[in-house]
């Protein structure tokens, strides 16, 4: 939905669990007029819509996007965004480092986020919505690049996928543009690293000239500009210690466009021991999602690859010295505070003001993920009720 002269405001899809397109189908059928009622959205309504890669390969069919389409005219709805972080299985089973696999090395990554890409372009096309995005993994699990090599064929990988948009640029009038997501304990986990890896590799003219030579594209760096561009998720950036005017600041110097804005909230606590960190966190140690944690201890930051190692080096730790940590699992946006520590809600509504006021983006998706891995006790309204209370209060700041 529009709010002000934000253009899309939306929630992702990937709350809901399903795999096949039937399963998101059917999802989305229950979810969206609950959703829309509670929001009270009367005009067109925006999804950010997950699809897995077997979703997919069976939505990128002639028969299902019709259908597809029907659907969306039906309920006034539209797809401005596409989640395509995941590749596979995302809820019932363990996720952890599978998520970021297959990466961008991978061919079957670009498969995957080409059939995405013609998916997005055939929603879009003969709308008044000529312009979407994908956001994406930031290049592969950080221990798994271990060589110059591996971050060239990372950047072959994504440059292959613009090659890829162009032409679907020129027969369906839109524009679909990559989003790089940055995340902890990944290749590109900050997005000063983000920014840094597309002017080196993604915006050089003679990688650039390779690829469009493989895949007989015209393609200079105005055009892969045009097809590029960051998603900032508020919970990486909160748990990296980032400052977010400072990020929004390298994107804008070095030319990267903000394409994607995930309204999302991080586990906060400040100034406590090794032991109130084990008693207060134990709880959110689930064995689903990688929870990674950033430590801040006298200026210092030390990264945890996840939730379960921090917690086992805070139990050997037998000082008191006091440390800041940041813990990456989605909480509801609505909270600012939860029963033993804050959220990062605060820093999500400075990044949320900044780039109203810049005007560098038009699409924000509420990205809560976590809803059927959150301890009992935050889990009080069902899931429709707890989306739609996030999406108010996000037009609420987005409104200011």
């Amino acid at each position: 939905m529009r709010v002000g002269s934000i253009r899309h405001l939306t929630y992702c899809s990937n709350i809901h669990p399903g795999e096949t397109w039937p399963e998101v189908q059917s999802a989305l059928a229950h979810a969206l007029p609950i959703v829309r009622a509670k929001v009270g959205c009367t005009g067109p309504m925006a999804i950010g819509l997950r699809l897995s890669a077997e979703a997919a390969a069976e939505l990128d069919r002639p028969g299902n996007m019709a259908a597809l389409r029907g659907f969306l005219a039906m309920g006034d709805y539209y797809i401005p965004t596409l989640n395509g972080f995941p590749y596979g299985a995302f809820h019932g089973q363990r996720v952890k480092e599978q998520v970021y696999r297959p990466d961008w090395r991978d061919p079957a990554r670009v498969t995957y986020s080409n059939q995405l890409g013609n998916i997005l372009a055939g929603i879009l096309a003969g709308t008044r919505c000529l312009s979407g995005c994908i956001s994406t993994v930031p290049g592969a699990f950080r221990s798994d690049v271990t060589s110059d090599e591996d971050r060239l064929d990372i950047a072959k990988g994504m440059l292959r996928h613009i090659a890829h948009l162009v032409p679907l640029r020129d027969r369906t009038g839109v524009t679909v543009s990559l989003a790089i997501e940055p995340e902890p304990a990944c290749f590109l986990e900050t997005v000063a690293e983000a920014v840094a890896f597309m002017s080196k590799y993604l915006l050089d003219r003679s990688l650039i000239t390779y690829i469009a030579a493989e895949a007989r594209v015209p393609m200079d760096i105005d055009v892969v500009r045009r097809h590029l561009g960051l998603c900032l998720d508020a919970c990486h950036m909160a748990v990296e210690f980032e400052d977010p005017a400072d990020a929004l600041l390298v994107a804008a110097t070095a030319g990267i466009p903000i394409r994607k804005v995930q309204i999302s909230s991080a586990l906060q606590l400040d100034q406590r021991t090794p032991a109130q960190l084990v008693d207060a966190l134990a709880p959110f140690a689930e064995d689903t999602y990688l929870h990674q944690v950033v430590e801040r201890r006298n200026g210092a930051l030390t990264h945890y690859v996840d939730l379960p190692e921090a917690l086992g080096q805070a139990i050997e730790d037998l000082s008191t010295d006091r440390r800041d940590w940041r813990v990456h699992f989605h909480v509801p946006i609505f909270l600012d505070r939860m029963r033993h520590f804050d959220t990062t809600q605060a820093y999500l509504s400075t990044l949320l003001s900044l780039v109203r006021q810049s005007g560098a983006c038009e699409c924000f998706e509420v990205e809560t993920y976590t809803w059927d891995v959150l301890p009992e006790e935050y889990r009080s309204m069902d899931v429709c009720s707890a989306i739609a209370r996030e999406l108010n209060w996000a037009r609420e700041r987005l409104e200011a």
